[in-house]
């Protein structure tokens, strides 16, 4: 018999800090906990807010830019990123994602490759085991009209 299909509502999704004091929220939507070796997340991102440098030597890391504006930097390069822009970094690059705006959030859609890696306890484990929250109206509103709005510009 086939697997059902897993369907969530934006409600009943968890929102993490990583750690305590992060400036950066992640939505996990799904991964190796639902059987998929890819884990998808709703990234947001605080103004001025800022992950550490981190590095995924078996995943490939996808960001499809939703709303506001931020800086990505990868090893030695640094791009700017703005609503409707994907951007793809490599496996084992060391990155880190920048919210360039001091009042607005960023908002990503965030994609991890290979989320299972070496050792099988990957992206999604670390975010999950972070301090649960719960999504806000604004980050509600954000994340599904963020791309709305660029096609009406």
């Amino acid at each position: 018999m086939a697997a059902s299909p897993i369907l969530k509502h934006i409600d009943d999704l968890t929102t993490y800090r990583i750690a305590p004091g992060d400036t950066v929220k992640l939505t996990h939507l799904t991964g190796p906990s639902e059987g998929s070796a890819t884990s998808v997340f709703f990234e947001i991102w605080e103004p001025n807010g800022v992950q550490p440098d981190n590095s995924h030597p078996d995943s490939v890391e996808i960001f499809i830019i939703l709303n506001g504006a931020g800086k990505a930097v990868s090893d030695e390069h640094s791009v700017d990123l703005k609503a409707g822009d994907v951007l793809v970094l490599p496996s084992g690059s060391v990155h880190h994602i920048q919210n360039t705006s001091a009042t607005e959030r960023l908002y990503a859609v965030t994609i991890m490759a290979n989320d299972l890696g070496a050792m099988k306890r990957g992206f999604e484990y670390l975010v999950t085991s972070g301090e649960p929250e719960v999504l806000d109206a604004q980050d509600k509103a954000a994340i599904f009209t963020g791309l709305a709005a660029l096609a009406t510009d």
